[in-house]
């Protein structure tokens, strides 16, 4: 930025591959890791998305597909936009979260977002529910989850990245957890080709036309 150099980021473009991840994770809780068990089906449920941005989008289109009722909080988004997605618009993140059967996290790291998934927010949530985050391991209010799977042994959490509690929740509870070796959303071949595409056509965008749309130093 002190040099007047131009960052850029390429939103929207892993949103898919994200978003394949999250209903990975679901299915993996629905039927218990795969273990024989029974377990449950994703048709019917109801899906809650708290932040419908890129990758929410892309959820809700795949949530509709396995046949879920969709449903989202996200003041910046219009409800007309939401409810010509086939998504219902709720009125606050509270009864997202008492009204889902499962909530796919795909908020930003920023101030206001850090440790906002709290026990009190979690607390709300259905017997049974599970909780899903593609986004950040920060947004998540550790003590909270710890917390969460202490008091309600019906509780159920995919993440992306493992939290820092993380050996604690594998010494204790088996069957109710799944974490990726590594932060992976993004990591499918479609995923870094649109990127990359995207990146050259914005370089040439920037010295032909002096375009700047998605400049992240201003």
């Amino acid at each position: 930025t002190k040099k007047q150099i131009v960052v850029m980021n390429t939103p929207g473009q892993n949103s898919n591959a994200v978003a394949e991840l999250a209903f990975g994770m679901m299915l993996y809780l629905a039927r218990k890791g795969f273990s024989g068990k029974s377990g449950t089906e994703l048709r019917g449920k109801k899906l809650g998305i708290p932040a419908c941005g890129h990758v929410g989008r892309f959820v809700a289109l795949i949530g509709k597909g396995f046949g879920m009722e969709l449903y989202a909080y996200d003041p910046f988004v219009p409800e007309d936009l939401l409810l010509k997605d086939g998504i219902k618009p709720l009125k606050s993140v509270e009864e997202l979260y008492s009204t889902c059967d499962y909530i796919s996290l795909h908020l930003p790291k920023v101030k206001e977002t850090l440790g906002c998934i709290n026990y009190e927010l979690m607390s709300k949530m259905k017997k049974g529910a599970a909780l899903i985050n593609t986004a950040r391991a920060e947004v998540i209010d550790e003590p909270s989850l710890l917390k969460m799977f202490e008091t309600r042994p019906d509780f159920k959490y995919g993440s992306d990245v493992a939290p820092n509690c993380k050996d604690e929740i594998v010494a204790k509870y088996e069957g109710k957890y799944f974490f990726t070796p590594k932060k992976m959303g993004a990591q499918t071949e479609e995923a870094n080709i649109n990127a990359g595409i995207a990146a050259a056509k914005q370089i040439v965008n920037f010295f032909q036309n002096g375009d700047r749309t998605f400049q992240v130093n201003k």
